[in-house]
C-alpha cells in the first residue's frame, strides 16, 4: 500500500505538515517495507487551485492513502473520486503518522476538514467555490481525476458622492413680440424643410 504523507521536509523524520495543498513535501511510503519517495510540492506557490493540483499529482502517482492535518473540499473531491482514502488529524513525524495509520489510530475522513480558499493574495472578501471531477479505478488501473477551483469575492459598492450643482441663471420673462418673432422663425424653418422633403420625393418618383 502506498501512503502519501504531507511533510515539512523530504524524509521519514520530518514533521507532518498540517496543510495538504500548500505543504512543503509529499513523502510516499510503502506500508510494508517503509521505503519512501520524497517529492517537493510544486503546487505550493500556485495562485489558486493548489489543493486540486496536489491531489491530481498524488492520483497520478497511484497512492492508496493520503495522510495530512487538514484537507479542503476541492482536493477531497479529486482524491475521493479517484478512490484514494484520506486520513486527517495526523501529527508527529512522517514515520509516526504512517505507523498510526497502519495501527488504526488515524481514522479516515468522509468529508473535507477546512473550507475552500480563494487563493493567494485575494483582496476581495468572500469565500471560494470549488468543484472537482475525476475518473475512478477500473479495469485494474486508476483513472485520472481533474478538478477546477473557482473563487468568488463580493465587492462592496462605494457610496456615491453628491455632485455640486451649478448655480442657474435667473430666467427673464420674454415679451410677446419676442415670442412671436421666435415662433415665426421656427415656422419659416419648418416650411423650408418641408419644401426640401417634397422636392426629394418628386425626384425619387421620376427615377
Amino acid at each position: 500500500m502506498k501512503i502519501c504523507i504531507t511533510a515539512t521536509a523530504g524524509d521519514l523524520n520530518a514533521q507532518v505538515d498540517p496543510r495538504f495543498g500548500r505543504c512543503q513535501y509529499f513523502v510516499i511510503v510503502d506500508s510494508e517495507t517503509m521505503a519512501f519517495e520524497a517529492m517537493a510540492n510544486e503546487a505550493i506557490a500556485a495562485p489558486g487551485g493548489a489543493g486540486i493540483q496536489a491531489a491530481q499529482t498524488m492520483v497520478n502517482k497511484g497512492v492508496d492513502v493520503v495522510i495530512s492535518g487538514n484537507i479542503g473540499p476541492n482536493a477531497f473531491q479529486v482524491l475521493s473520486t479517484a478512490g484514494v482514502k484520506i486520513a486527517t488529524g495526523a501529527y508527529g513525524t512522517v514515520q509516526e503518522a504512517a505507523e498510526m495509520y497502519k495501527g488504526g489510530k488515524l481514522g479516515e475522513t468522509g468529508a473535507s476538514t477546512v473550507a475552500a480558499h480563494a487563493g493567494m493574495g485575494a483582496t476581495a472578501p468572500g469565500g471560494g467555490l470549488g468543484m472537482g471531477m475525476g475518473g475512478g479505478r477500473g479495469g485494474g488501473g486508476r483513472g485520472q481525476g481533474m478538478g477546477r477551483g473557482m473563487g468568488l469575492g463580493m465587492q462592496q459598492p462605494m457610496p456615491s458622492q453628491p455632485q455640486p450643482q451649478a448655480p442657474q441663471a435667473p430666467l427673464t420673462p420674454r415679451t410677446k413680440e419676442e415670442e412671436i418673432e421666435e415662433l415665426s422663425n421656427m415656422a419659416n424653418r419648418l416650411e423650408k424643410d418641408l419644401e426640401e422633403v417634397k422636392k426629394r420625393i418628386e425626384e425619387l418618383k421620376k427615377r
